[in-house]
Formats: structure tokens, sequence, C-alpha cells
């Protein structure tokens, strides 16, 4: 049970994080997951364990190394799209 519960705090995070950024994040649910998962990952790397804590996860750190994961692809997604246009690569 717990592991679905990180799942859906995991989702929750990323979902979170594609609003504040104002970022579509691929893939849907899933890629909430994803987002959630490598933003805590990145979030606690970064900051450590601060703020409460829901389902493993330091909400604080998580909520901002997600939204950092989800400008990041962003940003690597638009890059890949215009060489796609443009022909390149």
């Amino acid at each position: 049970m717990s592991f679905i519960w990180s799942l859906i705090v995991g989702g929750i995070i990323g979902w979170i994080a594609g609003l504040i950024a104002r970022r579509d994040i691929p893939g849907g649910i899933l890629g909430n997951i994803i987002a959630g998962f490598v933003g805590a990952w990145l979030g606690t790397l970064v900051f450590g364990n601060i703020g409460p804590e829901i389902g493993g996860f330091d909400i604080i750190p998580a909520i901002i190394g997600s939204i950092v994961f989800v400008l990041i692809l962003s940003f690597i997604m638009r890059k890949v799209s215009n060489n796609r246009k443009h022909g390149h690569a």
C-alpha cells in the first residue's frame, strides 16, 4: 500500500510542479509521477530534508525540484522540436 501511496503523492507533486511552471508534462499521469520522483530526488539532494513529509516525500524540496525538472525537460523538448522543424539531426 505504501508503494501505491508514493505513486499517488509523486503524481500530485509532478502535477503541482507543472501547474506552477505553467508547462505540460509529457506522458500524462505517468509523466507527472516521474517528474514527482525525479524532482523529489533533485530537491532533497540540493535542499535536504525540510518541511513536512507525505508518502515518503519531503514536500517542499520535492515540489521545488520537480519545478526545476519540468523546466529543464520543457527546454530540452523545445530544442529538440525546433531542430526537427528546421531539418537538423
